[in-house]
């Protein structure tokens, strides 16, 4: 996870103000081998109330030798200290607590799928894809793109599945013979790398993209720490 922490050439970015020259290759080193868009529904993790474990009694319970017995008790054996008025106070704090926390309603939105394998030499630390799509039969429509960062840490030759939930469509251009929010059937879809920065602090950028145009949607995609399991973050 120390990618998802620091990302340290990006936030010497963010300082600087300036986008160092990366080296352009002709084609990514980091292909994607296999892409995917479905309809999701999620629902936000609960807001977990603030532990506030109180400071236990000194009973006997809690003294060297009775403690040392008590490793012998059977599995789901009552904590003694539970009973104290220390523990039924603490019990009933967190269920208050819990009692005041709104539910968070399940959220829908589309679940965006990519398999991504590294062929260059250096393990990626971060990767900058984008997911576009376009009607080849309007020509005055304008392409939809959904951008997205993912700290990946992918060695040489490996593969990995990567996956990012948005509230957004996949395109703005919707088919009305279809469910909502599911694409026209015209439409053309693909998948590509933007950026990848490296373990040995080597870039590569795509030619035609600019870092600046998502430089501040890269810092509100930072700002809030990471889940667990989180892999992605749409920018």
């Amino acid at each position: 996870m120390k990618a998802l922490l620091s990302l340290p050439l990006l936030a010497l970015l963010l300082q600087s103000g300036q986008t160092p020259a990366p080296t352009i290759q002709d084609g990514a080193p980091v292909a994607v081998v296999a892409f995917e868009v479905s309809k999701d529904r999620q629902t936000p993790p609960p807001v977990e109330p603030d532990d506030k474990t109180p400071t236990r009694e000194v009973i006997a319970i809690n003294k060297n030798f009775q403690r040392n017995v008590r490793v012998n008790d059977p599995v789901g054996a009552r904590d003694p200290n539970e009973d104290t008025i220390d523990g039924r106070s603490a019990a009933i704090e967190k269920n208050v607590q819990a009692a005041r926390t709104p539910t968070k309603k399940p959220v829908d939105g589309f679940s965006y799928r990519v398999r991504l394998r590294n062929d260059a030499g250096a393990a990626t630390e971060v990767v900058f894809w984008e997911y576009d799509s376009s009607d080849p039969s309007d020509a005055a429509a304008v392409a939809s793109r959904r951008q997205f960062l993912c700290p990946v840490q992918l060695k040489q030759g490996k593969e990995k599945e990567l996956q990012v939930f948005s509230s957004l469509s996949p395109t703005d251009v919707l088919d009305a013979t279809n469910s909502p929010g599911k694409p026209a059937a015209s439409l053309q879809e693909k998948v590509v790398v933007n950026r990848v920065e490296y373990s040995d602090g080597t870039i590569w950028q795509r030619a035609g993209w600019n870092f600046g145009e998502i430089r501040e949607s890269y810092k509100r995609a930072v700002a809030t720490p990471w889940t667990p399991g989180e892999q992605c973050r749409r920018l």
